[in-house]
């Protein structure tokens, strides 16, 4: 007879109920459609301002409908690990990746304290395996990497006997995770002793950092000498192996530094998680993968069993991959930067949920191997095509045993458990790492991590989705993983222009969500919803030219809004207050503040200004074929950093990019249009002037500024630099000028 555990879900689905809200959203889509056929239908023609402000409304009512679309059937998933393990099912082995690219921008001690919360999840060791990507070839993080694996094996031991809940040390430490519970001398004893190992070991790592080499380049390090960075062979080590099931072993721990030569494309981090996915085949094979980026640590040790839960409990078809959502640690209060995205995945990713699933973003993802080795989930012949092995090498590359492993996966012939000797496959391993091991292969056009664009995740995501894979949204309380968020201007900027490139690069490119709708079986709103996402960056222009347009009518003495007493006039009115009072009740109905939506209003302004319109730029320059796009790192903090109390932190900083210049340029020309109106310099036009609702728009523009306005007159990193603001000058004369001419016509 069944236990009765096993015949309980793994997981519950629940669909939110939302009609409030939809009510609310469909009621301000009527408003912005009552808008266009107003200004359509207006009988008298009102010239450039009227034309600019129904293009920019037109775009921003394209994108509302993509919003109520995408958010229309909000799903949340309930995951119970106790299940899982009451059913004494064989567990799937997983493998881990993490990725790091520079030693200066990522610092070492932010990959040693992801991988140590990695090897200390409650998960049966034996099924582990964490490989650490190193971009930058860097001894110093290799010697990190080496001094963490002896600390884990005092630090994985001591948590799962404990129970203790944070697995990052640094955060375990930090002081805020003691209680009452913790009170016998044993473990006071003991926590001591970890401790000061942990504070030890960041010392050398410290003291590594300082030297020009961390140690000498002999033995396991002797790989590392006479390498320059960008032009190495592969260099592949077996940290630690675990040789037993115990427990509080600890899980194996590899090093991978992919081989690099000059001007060989090497595909940013696309073609990191390809060369990982290709030595953990070659290794450990494990059928489950999951993906991190170096700065996000492990919250929720039982997270791989609530990811099991959706694996194993589900349809495979209905589950390509598990996304986690991204969240944050040591987070400015009310969100200065508005880079912690909290209300974006409580209701948008959630909406994605209800369609085909999550988008994949780059990290906290666990992903099917046999997915990113490009099978579809419908694929009835897949066994007749194994059994051409030079079919597969065309795909895969020359390897036997990558190809082999392939075989298997595919085939679901092993579940993936670890060879007995793993270095035994290093040879192998070092042969798929090297950088000419892709030429003539599908790996980032047909399996793998796609190439081609720098969002390479939701490029990546949307192949997935287009071969008919269906995604899960996993949200376990607590949180699964926490990141860093950038703290200051030039990174968020850095960040989002990132995004915005690499966006738009997928928008144009083959693997457009347009195309795997037509032609593909990504569901319709499933691309409606991509399309959302990708257009991010071209929401530049609009919002530039809408800000600039009150400057414009005021200047030009004429008029975009409508004016008292016209029936548009109410239409913009309620349009205005319902919007907005909807956006902040989604802020106050997640526990934010009113402070963080304003925070978060602002800085979408700022960042779609700014980055948005150089990485829309810079996509326009590449399909001009003028110049290629670059993946910039973002520069990470130390642990810790983010929680100081400083008199400064979450003040806006700018430094000599060019890429603070449009919003510069915007604010100036909208602090003349405000002199301008306040001194009287109009000519008589009669009603067909600007009047007060031009003026409240260019104030509001400036409030929104304000942190630009602020940087005019501050020094050091918070003030704009001076070729900056004489270059942003310089374009706001010329605005001036042509409104005037605008004016006169």
């Amino acid at each position: 007879m069944a236990s009765p555990a096993s015949c309980l879900p793994l997981y519950q689905r629940f669909t939110r109920r939302n009609h409030i809200s939809r009510a609310i959203e469909l009621a301000i889509l009527f408003l912005l459609l009552s808008l266009l056929l107003r200004r359509l239908l207006s009988h008298r023609i009102h010239g450039f301002a009227w034309l600019l402000a129904f293009l920019c409304e037109s775009w921003f009512s394209f994108m509302w409908v993509l919003v109520v679309s995408t958010k229309w059937n909000q799903v949340e998933f309930k995951t119970y690990p106790h299940r899982l393990l009451q059913r004494k099912v064989e567990l799937l082995p997983v493998d881990m990746f993490v990725t790091t690219a520079d030693p200066v921008l990522e610092p070492p001690i932010l990959t040693v304290n992801t991988v140590l919360s990695l090897l200390a999840v409650d998960y049966p060791p034996d099924k582990l395996a964490c490989y650490v990507s190193d971009d930058g070839g860097s001894p110093l993080t290799f010697y990190s990497l080496v001094e963490a694996a002896k600390f884990a094996r005092l630090w994985v031991p001591f948590c799962k006997k404990y129970g203790i809940q944070l697995r990052a040390p640094f955060r375990y430490f930090s002081g805020q995770s003691l209680s009452s519970q913790d009170a016998s001398p044993e473990f006071q004893q003991e926590r001591k002793k970890i401790q000061h190992e942990y504070e030890h070991l960041c010392q050398i790592i410290e003291d590594a950092s300082r030297r020009p080499l961390p140690c000498e380049l002999v033995g396991e390090f002797k790989d590392f000498s006479n390498i320059q960075r960008g032009n190495h062979p592969a260099i592949v080590k077996v940290i630690w192996e675990n040789k037993n099931s115990d427990d509080e072993s600890v899980p194996h721990l590899i090093y991978i530094s992919r081989e690099k030569r000059p001007n060989h494309p090497h595909n940013f981090k696309a073609g990191a998680m390809n060369v990982l996915t290709r030595v953990s085949g070659v290794i450990t094979n494990a059928p489950i993968m999951l993906n991190l980026d170096c700065d996000v640590y492990v919250n929720n040790s039982k997270i791989i069993l609530h990811a099991m839960c959706l694996l194993m409990g589900m349809n495979e078809k209905d589950c390509g991959f598990v996304q986690s959502p991204q969240c944050f640690y040591g987070g400015l209060k009310d969100d200065p930067f508005g880079n912690q995205f909290e209300v974006f995945m409580q209701y948008l990713v959630c909406g994605f949920a209800g369609i085909q699933g999550p988008f994949y973003q780059g990290t906290n993802c666990f992903h099917r191997k046999k997915v990113i080795y490009g099978s579809s989930p419908n694929d009835k012949q897949i066994n007749a095509k194994l059994k051409n092995i030079e079919a597969l090498k065309s795909i895969y590359g020359s390897s036997l045993e990558l190809t082999t492993s392939v075989a298997e996966t595919l085939s679901v012939l092993r579940t993936g458990t670890s060879h007995d000797d793993l270095l035994g496959s290093i040879e192998a391993a070092r042969t798929v790492a090297g950088c000419g091991y892709e030429c003539g292969t599908k790996w980032g056009s047909e399996v793998g991590w796609m190439y081609g664009s720098t969002a390479e995740d939701t490029q990546t995501g949307i192949c997935i989705h287009g071969k008919g894979w269906k995604s899960a949204y996993c949200t376990p309380d607590p949180p699964a993983f926490l990141g860093c968020a950038p703290s200051d201007g030039p990174a968020t900027m850095i960040q989002h222009k990132r995004w915005s490139t690499g966006l738009l690069e997928v928008l144009f490119g083959p693997k457009s969500p347009l195309i795997l709708t037509l032609r593909g079986r990504l569901q319709f709103r499933q691309g409606l919803a991509y399309l959302y996402v990708l257009l991010w960056g071209l929401r530049s222009i609009p919002e530039l030219c809408y800000a600039a347009l009150p400057a414009y009518c005021i200047i030009a003495d004429t008029h975009f809004l409508p004016k008292v007493g016209d029936p548009g006039f109410l239409i913009t009115s309620f349009l205005f207050l319902i919007y907005n009072f909807y956006t902040l009740s989604e802020y106050l109905r997640i526990g934010l503040s009113i402070r963080a939506w304003w925070n978060n209003q602002r800085m979408s302004k700022i960042a779609a200004m700014n980055a948005g319109f150089f990485g829309a730029l810079s996509v326009g320059l590449k399909l001009l074929g003028t110049s290629n796009t670059v993946f910039e790192v973002t520069q990470k903090e130390q642990p810790g950093t983010g929680d100081d109390k400083d008199a400064n932190a979450g003040r806006f900083t700018f430094n000599d990019s060019p890429i603070f210049i449009p919003g510069t340029t915007v604010l100036l020309v909208n602090l003349v249009a405000l002199a301008v109106a306040v001194l009287g310099f109009r000519p008589a036009r009669g009603e067909d002037g600007f009047g007060t609702w031009e003026i409240v728009c260019s104030i509001c523009v400036v409030l929104l500024l304000w942190t630009f306005l602020k940087g005019l007159f501050g020094r050091g990193k918070y003030g704009i630099p001076l070729p900056t603001i004489y270059k942003s000058a310089t374009l706001a004369t010329l605005f001036v000028q042509l409104s005037k001419m605008g004016s006169s016509s």
